[in-house]
């Protein structure tokens, strides 16, 4: 049994997956040489259950939720900010496609799925997180999202699959300079690139991160802003005035950056336990996805 599903000081792990960003990994990193029996491309499906399969294969969880993104326009944060995740195309309809067969092999396989048209990915784990931490449980979550730092409790871990890489709390200090409760409030400060979140002008990651080892909170920076200008901070005048100029817009990064955690997550641990596999789906959906004997077998092997 991999280690990552070990109990951490006999405290049970429950896995939860990014599912699309592994798809999306799979749809760029994939040959475009695999078709289903209607002729469709299927690269990311293929990409994706090798994916699943080794992530089964490797950690053995007992308890695994899977979480995927409804929509790029329909989240809460687009209501609040129209041009959140605007610098993003919508997947092709060929991708889309593929998206559903990749909800469709991992529900066949007694995966609980998570999906929702208002709350992300994130949230849906975010929310999942929290609830079951309050019932014994930690979480590894299976991401290389920097944003998951945030959730990130005593025992829970990130899991970078594909870089083999994993973290606790301490970890995210090191990468970011933060601490796990700062990471919303370092992105609303210096911006969030992939997200299409600005940040406060001139305000970079390091800047950032000093801000925050000095004043703790967003805030707190912002109701003390009169003191950064005299901190032993590079341009620390120009920074003060900056975050003057930009405190509300601050204050709404941060309600995009920060995951939320009333989204309709898993609340009970006993919907997250591998069950309910569907062999003749499971069948049907190799059929149709012309996949080969050996994949065939490593999903019937998945199965109890």
């Amino acid at each position: 049994m991999d280690t990552v599903n070990a109990p951490a000081n006999g405290i049970p792990a429950v896995h939860l997956v990014d599912g699309s960003l592994y798809v999306f990994r799979a749809w760029h990193s994939m040959p475009d040489e695999f078709f289903d029996a209607d002729g469709h491309s299927i690269n990311a499906v293929h990409g994706y259950t090798r994916f699943l399969c080794e992530l089964l294969e490797r950690a053995q969880p007992e308890h695994i939720a899977v979480a995927f993104d409804a929509s790029l326009t329909s989240s809460f944060r687009n209501a609040i900010y129209p041009a959140y995740k605007a610098n993003r195309e919508l997947p092709p309809p060929d991708l889309e496609r593929q998206f559903v067969q990749c909800r469709a092999i991992t529900e066949a396989l007694g995966i609980h799925l998570m999906i929702d048209h208002s709350f992300e990915a994130d949230d849906l784990i975010g929310s999942t997180v929290w609830n079951l931490r309050a019932h014994g449980w930690r979480s590894v979550i299976v991401s290389a999202d920097k944003d998951f730092g945030q959730l990130l409790g005593e025992h829970d871990e990130q899991w970078d699959y594909a870089r083999g890489l994993r973290w606790g709390p301490a970890g995210v200090h090191e990468k970011l300079g933060v601490h796990p409760h700062q990471v919303a409030d370092y992105l609303a400060l210096c911006g969030d690139a992939v997200d299409n979140i600005p940040g406060v002008p001139g305000i970079g990651a390091k800047t950032a991160a000093a801000l925050l080892t000095h004043f703790g909170s967003l805030d707190t920076l912002l109701e003390r802003i009169d003191e950064v200008a005299f901190l032993r901070l590079r341009g620390a005048a120009a920074c003060a005035a900056k975050l003057r100029e930009h405190a509300e817009q601050a204050r709404l990064y941060r309600r995009l950056t920060r995951i939320a955690l009333d989204a309709p997550g898993a609340s009970t641990i006993e919907v997250l336990l591998r069950g309910h596999q569907q062999p003749a789906q499971l069948d049907d959906l190799c059929e149709q996805l012309r996949f080969g004997a050996f994949t065939r077998s490593r999903l019937r092997a998945l199965l109890r």
